[in-house]
């Protein structure tokens, strides 16, 4: 009867643990099957359900001494903190990948918490039916409340372009056939324009002359525009390589500096041009960016073009810098933000600030860089 009764209790034993074997795979095979059809809701249901029977039969096996439970992958060992089974056992989509996209998030960049957003681009254009002139000179005035007009010459004679406003007069070298753009620098008021011909050595003749009563609708437009001295397009390259820095910055600030490195780290001054330069030079942003190389007016367009393209408001600056008296070209930019240092100067909030790259690429000293005290502004574009 001994003997009997534990046959018995062995075959009644094994019963109940095949049984619930067969319940555990069953139950898996639901949950599996609901993660794969991408019912979440359903499926951490019964993953859970899986989990506390797959944990209730791995204790019940270990302590039969059974060793299915090498083969089945049953026990605590290989379960996640969750208690449900290894993820390399999980279905794609599931638990596997959720797994591979926490980790590829650990060795990612973090997204900034915001970013800067680009203002639209402000371009320039040259209207013919509206201009005024004689047959020669064709005087773009209608664009003047942007803050900026064009001109077309269309002779072989050497011409100079005048703008006049006030006790201020900016004097341009004129390039024939080519549409050619100028910003009103100077504000609102009274302007002259006048073309001249030049009749022998510095000696000229007017040849036309326009006047017209300036309103600008917005004071910052003028310079976050192209220009005579900062041509550039929405498809230069320049403007294309700013897009990507201004897209990654988390505001302006860090677009600014990130211009700003770009240039000192990739342009180099060339002193053989410096040393031939002819009057009447007119620089070419993306030039400049292609031969790596150029004066102090190539630093100063090149930094106008990138910053002005995505909406940053930048001032091309001609003038002195003690203690030598360099004539130089450098750059301001404009921002309602403020806080970080660039060439030695604090950015101040709602302010013009002053950014020389051609020093600070150079390595000039302190001398020439200072405070700003030492700048003496002449022609702003």
């Amino acid at each position: 009867m001994l003997v009997y009764n534990k046959a018995m209790c062995n075959r009644i034993i094994d019963n109940f643990i095949c049984k619930r074997i067969c319940l555990v795979l069953l139950t898996v095979a639901l949950a599996l099957s609901l993660f794969a059809c991408g019912n979440s809701q359903e499926a951490d249901a019964a993953s859970d359900s899986a989990a506390n029977a797959v944990s209730s039969a791995g204790a019940a096996i270990s302590s039969a001494g059974n060793p299915q439970k090498a083969i089945l992958g049953f026990g605590g060992s290989k379960s996640n903190s969750s208690g449900s089974s290894d993820s390399s056992k999980s279905p794609a989509g599931s638990n596997a990948s959720a797994g591979k996209s926490s980790a590829g998030a650990s060795s990612a960049p973090a997204e900034p918490e915001s970013k800067y957003e680009i203002p639209p681009f402000r371009g320039v254009e040259f209207h013919e039916d509206a201009a005024e002139g004689n047959g020669f000179v064709s005087l773009d005035l209608s664009t003047i409340e942007k803050g900026y007009f064009g001109l077309l010459c269309k002779t072989d004679k050497q011409m100079l372009f005048q703008v006049i406003k006030d006790d201020a007069t900016y004097n341009y070298a004129v390039i024939n056939g080519e549409e050619m753009f100028f910003p009103l620098q100077l504000g609102d008021g009274h302007y002259t324009f006048r073309v001249m011909e030049n009749i022998e050595g510095n000696k000229y003749l007017e040849y036309y002359k326009s006047e017209a009563d300036v309103t600008i609708a917005d004071p910052l437009d003028p310079f976050l525009r192209p220009n005579t001295y900062s041509n550039y397009t929405e498809d230069s390259e320049c403007a294309k390589k700013a897009k990507d820095f201004a897209e990654n910055s988390a505001d302006v600030e860090e677009f600014i500096e990130q211009i700003y490195d770009y240039v000192c780290d990739n342009i180099k001054y060339d002193r053989e041009l410096a040393e031939n330069v002819q009057s009447g030079y007119l620089p070419d942003p993306d030039n400049t960016m292609a031969t790596k190389k150029g004066i102090c007016l190539d630093y100063a367009s090149l930094a106008a073009a990138m910053l002005r393209s995505q909406g940053v408001p930048t001032k091309i600056i001609f003038g002195y810098v003690a203690p030598n008296d360099v004539y130089h070209a450098w750059n301001k930019f404009y921002t309602e933000e403020g806080g970080w240092t660039l060439v030695e100067f604090k950015v101040v909030g709602k302010d013009w600030n002053r950014i020389d790259l051609t020093f600070s690429a150079n390595g000039a000293d302190n001398d020439y860089i200072g405070d700003g005290s030492n700048y003496l502004e002449v022609y702003t574009y």
